[in-house]
């Protein structure tokens, strides 16, 4: 079988075989990223660009539906979920159209001689971007869109399982107006995806996948002097300090939990609740937790077999050295797996360090803010957390001394089309979205003139 292929995971059934690429077609995406960055790019304006982003931006919204199916067939997610991602990256499209020209204004420099000095943003030529299968339109578009504003040109290895929305996602670039050779897709194995980031045409690396994978590539990019940003995995914490709405509390932590049927890297994996509430909180969610219907459309399958069996393997391991299982039975059918709370985990367990990635929630029991906290720090991950918390100056000192890259205080999902997203630790470095975002593979270059 070759490495793109479809495979329903609702129904095991290959639907689709995409060949790789040829060292020939390696080759010619690189030509022809390079050529139009040359001779398209560098001659455009910034405003030129943003007019062809929102162009994509409207064609988003357009084929929210046949897009939604698509990574419905490819990956599980729920259908409603999968156009609604469709329309979120219209709407980061459309952010990054409408703020392009502002934040990529010249910034003045105030400098000890007076003379004229300020630094203009350009692109720096072409960017590799290495894409995940759990949010195959978000993660694309919050990546491509800034650099194609920027000036870059980009090319686009997908993951194995999503050919058929990769093809989509360059079609609809073709079709806002971008030239053949700003986004290309590459069908690229692991050793051409190497050899890629060696060639000197390339400028950057950005990838978003498992802690693993970043750290393979962020090694082949330092041995060729490339910048990369990494977007890597998570195990959140969703912390409940005090609150008057315990239900509040229960919807965000379900919600933080299950979206994406528990497949985002950003999701509330582990539960952690104050003792004082933490009876009250325990049943509520578990009810809220057992509740979730695959009928409904409330979680999908796993996106592949493998995710299940690695998934089924981690929570069998954590009975094993004596967690307890509060919902669920770890006895998924076929890719579908019940949601499930696990409890009674110590730091001697793996599954204490280790990333669930599937609906599975820990719980934890606290006495303080600083057990919370200490419990959040001894992640190794560290990408975003929710704070529920009444007090919002208690919650905003608690979230002063996490250790992650995004702090969300009263609620989970607060991301937003242009609100920057990353992380530290092992959850990797740089950021997406927003102003920072769109700087990230920016050529600040330095202008100064000799007359005042």
């Amino acid at each position: 079988m070759s490495t793109f292929a479809v495979i329903n995971p609702a129904t095991g059934e290959t639907v689709a075989e995409y060949p790789d690429a040829t060292t020939e077609e390696i080759e010619a995406s690189l030509a022809s990223a390079q050529e139009t960055y040359q001779n398209w790019s560098r001659k455009t304006t910034v405003a030129e660009r943003a007019a062809l982003a929102n162009r994509a931006a409207e064609l988003f919204e357009e084929r929210k539906d046949e897009l939604g199916a698509i990574i419905n067939r490819e990956m599980g997610k729920p259908l409603d979920q999968s156009i609604g991602e469709a329309e979120f990256s219209g709407a980061i499209s459309a952010a990054f159209a409408a703020n392009a020209e502002k934040w990529l204004a010249d910034e003045q420099l105030e400098v000890e001689d007076g003379l004229k000095s300020f630094f203009r943003f350009q692109g720096t030529g072409v960017i590799l971007g290495i894409m995940p299968w759990n949010y195959p339109y978000y993660q694309v578009a919050r990546f491509a869109v800034p650099n194609l504003i920027l000036g870059n040109t980009v090319i686009l290895k997908h993951a194995a399982q999503c050919p058929e929305s990769a093809l989509a996602l360059e079609q609809l670039f073709l079709d806002a107006g971008f030239p053949k050779g700003a986004y290309v897709n590459v069908f690229a194995t692991h050793d051409q995806i190497e050899d890629i980031i060696a060639d000197d045409r390339i400028q950057g690396v950005s990838l978003t996948g498992s802690e693993r994978a970043g750290a393979i590539v962020a090694e082949q990019a330092g041995r060729a002097l490339k910048k990369c940003v990494l977007e890597l995995g998570g195990s959140d914490v969703f912390l409940v300090l005090d609150t008057d709405d315990l239900d509040h509390a229960v919807e965000h932590a379900v919600g933080g939990r299950m979206e994406n049927t528990g497949q985002a890297c950003n999701g509330s994996k582990r539960i952690v609740v104050i003792d004082s509430l933490f009876d009250e909180f325990a049943e509520k969610y578990k009810a809220a937790i057992a509740g979730q219907s695959y009928e409904a459309g409330d979680f999908g399958p796993l996106s592949s077999a493998g995710a299940t069996k690695t998934l089924t393997s981690q929570v069998q391991g954590a009975i094993e050295q004596g967690a307890e299982v509060l919902v669920g039975d770890n006895t998924p059918d076929g890719n579908l797996y019940t949601p499930s709370i696990l409890t009674n985990i110590t730091p001697t367990m793996d599954v204490y360090s280790q990333e669930l990635f599937g609906p599975v929630a820990q719980l934890y029991k606290v006495s303080s803010d600083q057990e919370a906290i200490d419990l959040a720090n001894s992640s190794p991950y560290g990408l975003g957390s929710v704070i529920i918390c009444d007090d919002l100056e208690r919650a905003e000192q608690v979230g002063n001394q996490l250790d992650v890259g995004m702090v969300f205080i009263g609620g989970a999902g607060l991301e937003g089309a242009d609100v920057p997203f990353g992380g530290v630790k092992k959850s990797g470095y740089g950021r997406e979205l927003g102003k920072v975002g769109m700087l990230e593979f920016a050529n600040k270059k330095l202008f100064r003139f000799a007359a005042k």
